[in-house]
């Protein structure tokens, strides 16, 4: 606020010097234009001696020249003044054009600028500014974590969808907490469960193998009995292993996915205008093929997420020479392709690039959490779409598949 009170000032400062000296300007034209009249008389008292005739067209500010042969040189209602030419006095008679009309003129359109730049300030204070500043301390306060800071409603135009959009981030971080809770609750009773229910295999294979390690069976087949149990309980343990293991693999996030219709020009002209120019900066070439538009069957923000995934993987795993987007139909599907030059990742490693938290061997200098991929396969499954990808010639290539509507 105190900086745009600054602006403000500032602003009305040079407005008022600029009139100022526009002021003076037009005060000095005005002064040359109503003495110009003195130096049109002396050049017609020139002609007079030269040409002992004169042409009042050439003129202009003067509307009559009288001798003393015409009576009562002193005497006329009009402006005048009095030249000599050729020994004979003549009484030359003239217009002034005054520029106060024009300097009033200016003085009111300047005024009214001023009236109305001052109401654009006002407005902008009070539409801008002022619901700015009631909002600006919102986003600090969610990332404290703070969910029940008020977001006041704002009925401006400028800030109307800003608040609706605030509003929606509060809910949709308390209902990821929420669910966050709920799944971390979930998980510890399960676990709780598993553990206990593994302890109870776990005890009858810890008897048995004691038995058979003291020798209290010395019929065989009592020895085969035991040693069957103690089979079946391991594959009891193994089979709350698996439990467990798919629980904390695939069930820590939950995904969201609007199917609807977009068209493939518009996600790609959003990905371009993101990424073009921050790739020109760095060097990096950045393609985007030719291609034909058509309609998706998608989320068309989750599409655009899965590409914003794969262009960073690019971004950070390519060697910054070139990033490019390629596209080919198949089967009522449009292929897009996201390939990068410098791929040091291992082909063996492709089966597992899409698991969660797996990270390749050329990953070791490289920041990440091992979830981009994994999150692309799943939001591409729940688009009823795919994702798989392959090297070639040291460039990695990796495809969303996506069915047209």
């Amino acid at each position: 606020m105190k900086a745009f009170r600054r602006l403000c000032i500032v602003v009305i400062t040079v407005f008022l010097l600029l009139t100022a000296v526009l002021n003076l300007f037009l005060v000095g034209a005005k002064d040359r234009n109503e003495g110009i009249y003195r130096v049109e008389a002396k050049r017609l008292a020139d002609e007079i001696v030269e040409t002992g005739n004169y042409d009042l067209e050439k003129y202009p500010h003067i509307t009559g020249v009288f001798s003393a042969d015409d009576g009562q040189l002193y005497i006329s209602d009009e402006h005048y003044l009095i030249i000599e030419a050729g020994s004979t006095l003549y009484r030359v008679e003239y217009i002034v054009v005054s520029g106060q009309h024009s300097i009033a003129a200016v003085n009111y359109v300047l005024g009214a600028l001023f009236l109305l730049m001052i109401g654009l300030l006002y407005y902008i204070r009070g539409h801008i500014i002022v619901p700015f500043s009631r909002l600006s301390d919102v986003p600090k306060e969610l990332a404290r974590g703070n969910l029940a800071v008020t977001i006041p409603e704002e009925k401006s135009r400028f800030f109307g969808k800003f608040t609706w959009g605030v509003n929606l981030l509060r809910e949709s971080i308390e209902d990821s907490r929420k669910k966050e809770i709920t799944m971390q609750r979930d998980k510890k009773l399960l676990l709780l469960s598993l553990s206990h229910d593994i302890k109870t295999p776990l005890s009858a294979i810890k008897l048995g193998a004691k038995a058979l390690a003291k020798g209290l069976y010395k019929d065989e087949e009592k020895q085969r009995a035991v040693a069957k149990s103690i089979n079946t309980r391991a594959d009891e343990i193994e089979r709350f292993v698996s439990e467990i293991t798919k629980a904390v693999s695939e069930d820590f996030m939950s995904f969201e996915v609007t199917q609807g219709e977009a068209f493939l020009s518009d996600i790609i002209t959003k990905i371009d205008a993101r990424y073009a120019p921050q790739l020109a900066m760095s060097g990096t070439e950045f393609v985007v093929q030719k291609y034909a538009d058509c309609i998706l069957s998608c989320d068309p923000d989750r599409l655009a997420e899965c590409l914003q995934n794969l262009i960073e993987n690019a971004i950070k795993y390519g060697d910054g020479r070139r990033i490019e987007i390629s596209f080919d139909k198949m089967d009522g599907c449009e292929l897009i392709t996201v390939s990068n030059t410098g791929c040091t990742l291992e082909a063996k490693e492709l089966p597992q690039i899409f698991e969660s938290f797996h990270r390749g061997n050329n990953a070791d200098r490289v920041q990440g959490n091992g979830l981009g991929l994994f999150i692309c396969r799943r939001l591409m499954g729940l688009m009823n779409g795919e994702v798989y990808a392959d090297i070639r010639d040291e460039r990695f290539y990796i495809t969303l598949v996506a069915k047209m509507a």
